[in-house]
């Protein structure tokens, strides 16, 4: 079962000149502290595989992130399907 800490294989990671893996704007770092802080990470890694996202053009969270969808954009579909406080997003 993929992890977030095995996200390369699901995302085509690029390197900053920080060293830190990005994809678009946002660090998936950040992405995956978000997911895990947010709905803890078994939950998390569930929701990346399976979770069918339908403003993403039904994709899972993985698919999109390895699609070149910017982290963020995925972040919010989650939030919105799962009824997240917008606060949070």
């Amino acid at each position: 079962m993929p992890t977030l800490s095995t996200r390369s294989r699901y995302v085509s990671v690029q390197r900053g000149p920080d060293g830190f893996a990005t994809l678009g704007h946002v660090r998936l770092t950040e992405f995956s502290e978000l997911i895990s802080t947010e709905f803890g990470s078994t939950t998390a890694n569930s929701m990346l595989v399976d979770h069918v996202l339908t403003d993403l053009g039904g994709r899972t969270a993985a698919e999109a992130l390895d699609a070149g969808i910017d982290p963020r954009d995925v972040w919010t579909a989650l939030c919105r399907d799962f009824d997240v406080p917008r606060e949070r997003w």
